[in-house]
């Protein structure tokens, strides 16, 4: 098969999370297990840092990974979902996974697919292990697809375990409360073996100290342990001070992930840099500082934040539940608050669309649309979801032809905003 076969195939022949939903979604780790042994468990030939969390986790992966692939190490990052190829989900220092080892991986794991019958995730979590294996990574930075507990990638045994923080998205998977979704994010805990959350909240911090005290784990809350001070905004950076409060210690820093949210991702990354140099990956300050503002240029991130274009300016990021689209509607009104904004949006049809929408602003111009796979929202429900809302606009079938409209809509001081979904922005031409 040739590349673009086998994607058509690993797409077509696997059930999907992206394509078809909660169907796709195992509730436990069996298949992940039994595709790994027979590939000689390659999760246990190169050591890992586990991330999970509701927002933040992409975003806190890439910059970890920039960080230590600036030092040298040569460094995996395993992330989900992509927007534009199936290799971004896989990179070594930066490089999308080898179109050849994607073919040959397949062919030759058709056989026990067809005994297990995994689904995409599972296989491409395998493919990502075994591709950090033969490449003899020094760390790789694995991502968790939904969840922590029962996420396929849950059979590694890092030595840093991440979580970002706790918001309610997946529900009908991982909960309907804030304590359910945090003793699944929790289960990434290994014994022994550090973690960090980034946020937490008065009704899940017990949750994730009662884990790490039951497995004999250290736990650091990096909100108790750094402030972040002097936020200067520019175009392409965002500039800030990380201050160390146990030791006093303050750092300046500019990234080039300029969305607000960052901040409090960068202040999880500090930690997560400090805890790492005590287990022989040390990163010196010239090369963190050098990654932090070269993200994008050195893993490929894209989707948060990004300002595309000037006059009007349009911004594309993967907001897509409540958390999310609450930080970038705030950072509008920050950013923006002169201007007058237009929305693009579509969404996937298993989130609570309803409590999304009325976080939207009702005096903005509205632009509906859909992605086209299954799980998409068709942009005529949206439409009529978000009247009732007082959201008003037109609905568009493709996403270019509504971000086209939108554009000859705007004037040059005009802002238009694209997010609701990964896959909308999959679809940007």
């Amino acid at each position: 098969m040739t590349y673009e076969e086998t994607i058509e195939y690993l797409y077509t022949h696997l059930p999907m999370f992206s394509r078809i939903g909660a169907a796709a979604y195992k509730k436990d780790i069996h298949n992940t297990i039994e595709l790994c042994k027979a590939l000689g468990n390659p999760q246990d030939k190169f050591k890992s840092i586990h991330i999970a969390g509701t927002n933040g986790k992409g975003s806190s992966s890439h910059m970890l990974a920039a960080m230590l692939q600036k030092q040298g190490y040569k460094t995996g990052l395993y992330t989900s979902p992509h927007i534009k190829d199936f290799g971004e989900r896989i990179k070594i220092n930066g490089e999308m996974i080898d179109r050849n080892f994607v073919i040959e991986f397949t062919e030759r794991t058709k056989t026990i697919c067809n005994e297990i019958q995994p689904s995409f995730f599972e296989l491409t979590v395998a493919m990502a292990f075994e591709y950090f294996a033969v490449n003899k990574v020094d760390i790789a930075i694995i991502e968790t697809g939904l969840g922590g507990r029962l996420d396929s990638t849950n059979i590694i045994k890092p030595i840093l375990s991440i979580i970002t923080n706790i918001g309610y998205d997946h529900t009908n998977l991982l909960g309907n409360t804030l304590e359910e979704i945090a003793f699944e994010k929790a289960g990434i805990i290994k014994h022994q073996t550090p973690v960090i959350v980034g946020e937490y909240l008065d009704n899940t911090k017990p949750i994730f100290e009662k884990k790490a005290a039951a497995l004999y784990s250290p736990i650091l809350f990096a909100e108790d342990n750094y402030t972040i001070s002097e936020i200067k905004k520019e175009t392409l950076l965002l500039k800030c001070c990380i201050t160390d409060t146990k030791n006093n210690h303050t750092q300046n820093f500019a990234l080039d992930l300029t969305g607000n949210y960052q901040l409090k991702n960068l202040r999880t990354i500090i930690a997560a840099k400090k805890v790492l140099s005590t287990l022989g990956f040390d990163i010196n300050e010239e090369n963190e500082k050098y990654a932090l503002s070269h993200v994008k240029k050195l893993t490929g991130l894209k989707g948060r934040w990004d300002i595309i274009s000037e006059a009007p300016t349009v911004i594309h990021d993967v907001a897509h539940n409540k958390d999310g689209i609450n930080s970038l509607l705030k950072q509008l009104h920050e950013n923006y608050s002169h201007s007058n904004t237009h929305f693009v949006i579509g969404f996937v049809n298993d989130k609570d669309i309803s409590s999304i929408l009325e976080l939207f602003p009702k005096n903005g111009t509205y632009y509906f649309t859909n992605a086209h796979n299954a799980r998409a929202l068709p942009h005529s429900t949206l439409k009529s979801l978000a009247q009732t809302h007082q959201l008003l606009g037109d609905s568009f079938d493709d996403i270019n032809v509504a971000l086209a409209f939108a554009k000859k809509q705007a004037n040059k001081n005009d802002v238009i905003v694209v997010c609701g979904s990964f896959f909308i922005l999959a679809e940007v031409h």
